[in-house]
């Protein structure tokens, strides 16, 4: 469903289009010229995203510098979604370019369908305290379960579809004993995979479990909920 904090952006496909990934273990970014890829880069990096991103940015042709810019909201490394988003504000301040955000789930179920075709996947991805985050994507690519934090027997007994993919589908595979495991991190360069809904215009966090955190008497902090 589009709602006005998830709609299309039919803008991204002129000028130039920054695509940052930094939510997970995994580092990306990616130059779009009017809707095609005209350089990009991943690394695997598990730790340092604060100290790489920028350069990977600037290693871009014109350096990076683009009319829109889109992000990984997560979730992920709290870290990482952290970084990635205070870079993405800070160009959009500097160079005057638009921002959204999209959901690393999203994009990873996207690349899974470049290989296994236009049907149903589930998204498997690490979590916190031993946790996944899982959800499930119609063959359209649109959100068909929500987004939930799971210990991995009750991920693998919430994902019904044949197709798993993320760097967890092995896992959930296994622990289920059916199925077809498509092992994925999110990556920058497949942004274009996105179907036009997944852009998120309200660019903020998305948390895949409650907050740790609590202020005196139980509250949750507003920041962090």
């Amino acid at each position: 469903m589009t709602t006005p904090e998830n709609a299309p952006l039919p803008t991204l496909r002129e000028g130039r289009t920054l695509v940052i990934d930094s939510a997970t273990d995994a580092c990306s970014v990616a130059l779009f010229e009017n809707g095609a890829m005209a350089a990009g880069e991943f690394r695997m990096l598990g730790r340092g995203h604060a100290e790489a991103l920028v350069p990977m940015i600037a290693a871009l042709p014109g350096r990076g510098k683009a009319d829109h810019i889109v992000v990984s909201l997560g979730p992920g490394s709290f870290t990482g979604v952290r970084v990635g988003l205070a870079a993405a504000r800070a160009l959009a301040l500097a160079w005057g370019a638009d921002i959204a955000g999209y959901a690393s789930l999203a994009l990873v179920a996207a690349i899974a369908r470049e290989t296994h075709g236009a049907v149903p996947a589930g998204v498997a991805m690490t979590g916190g305290h031993g946790e996944w985050f899982v959800q499930g994507f119609d063959a359209a690519g649109n959100p068909s379960r929500p987004l939930a934090s799971l210990r991995p027997d009750a991920a693998a007994a919430a994902t019904p579809e044949e197709i798993v993919a993320g760097n967890q589908s092995e896992a959930l595979v296994a622990a289920r004993g059916h199925g077809k495991a498509a092992p994925a991190w999110p990556d920058a360069r497949a942004f274009h995979r996105l179907p036009p809904g997944a852009l998120i215009t309200d660019v903020r966090p998305l948390y895949g479990r409650a907050p740790d955190a609590r202020l005196p008497g139980g509250i949750v902090p507003a920041s962090a909920a």
